[in-house]
């Protein structure tokens, strides 16, 4: 089940993957767990191991994680279990499962057909480790927009395009007051 030690090139992050919940790695290998974890840490992520299914969802459940990196075969309960009992009652976070063992087509079809959201085959590189686990956080952040309503994502796709309040007021049919007044109320939902 080993990985092959890689360098990776990071650059030290400040705010956006500071303000971000934990990866939560789950392998039974404590050596792989330290070296997915060292990866995460020093690309700027915050990072929580377990070692078993039972671990894994405790861990969730305590610290809410941005995704999960989970090992497909666990002592105990499999991945493929902890995956679907982390997707009941709601969505949960995005996983990536990651095996060494389980490689063959059906094996990643089976993954994702459990409610997996990606498959990674060990060895891998940590940059596409790093690529994936950045993806999955951006399109779970994108179908979970901080329960926004839909006329605040607008306006907040609107200060994305680099408009300012006198010009979001001219598209909104608003003055730049109001429209400053709900970048507040959008930044306070949001908690900046």
């Amino acid at each position: 089940m080993g990985c092959p030690v890689a360098t990776v090139a990071t650059v030290p992050v400040g705010g956006d993957r500071a303000r971000l919940g934990p990866v939560l790695v789950v392998d039974d290998d404590a050596l792989f767990r330290k070296l997915v974890t060292t990866i995460l840490k020093r690309a700027g992520y915050r990072a929580v191991e377990a070692a078993t299914g039972e671990e894994a969802l405790d861990a969730a459940e305590r610290e809410r994680p941005e995704v999960v990196v989970l090992d497909v075969h666990l002592p105990g309960m499999s991945g493929h279990e902890v995956c679907r009992k982390l997707r009941m009652g709601n969505e949960g976070p995005p996983v990536l499962f990651v095996s060494g063992e389980r490689i063959e087509s059906y094996d990643r079809v089976a993954g994702l057909l459990v409610g997996g959201d990606d498959y990674l085959v060990k060895p891998f590189a940590p940059d596409e480790l790093l690529a994936r686990v950045r993806g999955l956080i951006r399109r779970a952040r994108e179908e979970r927009p901080a329960g926004l309503t839909s006329d605040e994502r607008d306006l907040v796709r609107l200060l994305r395009e680099g408009l300012g309040a006198g010009q979001i007021a001219q598209r909104l049919g608003d003055t730049p007051t109001a429209v400053r007044g709900r970048v507040d109320d959008v930044l306070t939902k949001l908690g900046v």
